[in-house]
């Protein structure tokens, strides 16, 4: 990926939050406080009109790297450039009304809890447009119904309110919501999960169609692993804190080079191929507050961990085009898996 076609670039950013009774203020009295590190020195980058799939355990920093990256929280150290712009020096109480806000959308989670009862459909779609890039009238109007036909959403269900709308609906609601403002980067956080299986699969044709047609990027958070696989380009797989590997989505489903990876793909039936075992985890997880750096946080519950690991904390390595993960026994390029 070239600088030109990169369009989000997280450089070493990390997230601690202070532990304790006294948290913040015992640490502005030069006070030691455990610190919980959440996000810790996470690299990578997303393309214009790529999809990058971010998976992992619940627990492991998703959603505190996805508060980060859409500035609702502030990262400890690191930078996050948008299109070349570092937001990372905006501070998330100021970013709401930044010129940037209106290029990065999120999808929530569950569409009930996203929308605010007391609207519309036609005012959650047109909320955003007159707060963030100040249409009113027939501009504000075309806008959202514009939205709404992009997301094939009946213009007769733009009057209706949340309990008047089927969750594919609310779905399609929330997903206009976020397009209307014609953003560079949709992030989207396990948005199919609160859905009906045989609404899932409706909606992410829609989003894959809409990636297409409208050239956003995508962050697509999910514990759907086959979800993942596919509607996204590259995935990052991460563990504690930290991507402990990434690639592009086929190398990494086909030749998973991290233990974590392969722990995680075994799960999915049929991924592992006829007659393959699920591969267990056992034993606890290090702890996430304050970490030894010097000790991998993945030994403990690694299968495959030996004593080099409890003396070495390994980072992203080449093991192939567009492939890193971090492992001290990482089998050659092309090698058995």
């Amino acid at each position: 990926m070239t600088a030109s076609s990169t369009l989000l670039a997280v450089e070493g950013v990390r997230k601690l939050f202070p532990l304790g009774r006294g948290g913040v203020l015992d640490r502005l009295r030069g006070r030691r406080v455990p610190l919980l590190h959440a996000v810790d020195g996470v690299d990578f980058r997303i393309g214009a009109g790529e999809s990058v799939g971010l998976v992992g355990e619940s627990g492991c920093g998703k959603s505190t790297l996805v508060r980060l990256i859409t500035r609702t929280l502030d990262p400890t150290e690191g930078a996050i450039r948008f299109d070349g712009e570092d937001l990372a020096r905006i501070p998330a109480r100021q970013f709401a009304s930044a010129p940037q806000r209106p290029g990065i959308q999120m999808v929530f989670q569950d569409p009930t809890d996203s929308l605010n009862p007391r609207h519309t459909s036609r005012d959650a779609i047109a909320e955003p447009l007159r707060r963030l890039a100040g249409l009113s009238g027939r501009a504000l109007a075309e806008r959202v119904e514009e939205a709404a036909a992009q997301v094939q959403l009946p213009e007769a269900l733009l009057g209706r309110y949340p309990h008047q709308l089927s969750g594919g609906q609310k779905a399609r609601v929330g997903i206009a919501r976020a397009i209307a403002l014609r953003p560079r980067l949709l992030v989207l956080d396990e948005p199919t999960a609160a859905l009906d299986v045989s609404v899932q699969a409706v909606i992410l044709h829609l989003l894959a169609d809409l990636k297409t047609r409208l050239g956003m990027s995508y962050l697509f958070v999910s514990h759907d692993l086959d979800v993942v696989r596919l509607l996204c380009d590259r995935v990052l797989v991460m563990y504690l804190g930290r991507i402990v590997e990434e690639g592009p989505a086929g190398e990494l489903f086909a030749l998973p080079r991290h233990p974590y990876t392969r722990a995680l793909l075994s799960a999915i039936p049929g991924q592992a191929g006829a007659g393959a075992q699920r591969i267990r985890l056992e034993g606890d997880p290090v702890s996430p507050v304050d970490p030894d750096p010097k000790r991998c946080r993945f030994l403990g519950r690694c299968p495959e961990g030996e004593a080099a690991c409890a003396s070495a904390s390994p980072v992203l390595l080449e093991c192939g085009p567009g492939h890193r993960a971090a492992c001290l026994r990482l089998p050659p390029p092309g090698g058995a898996g």
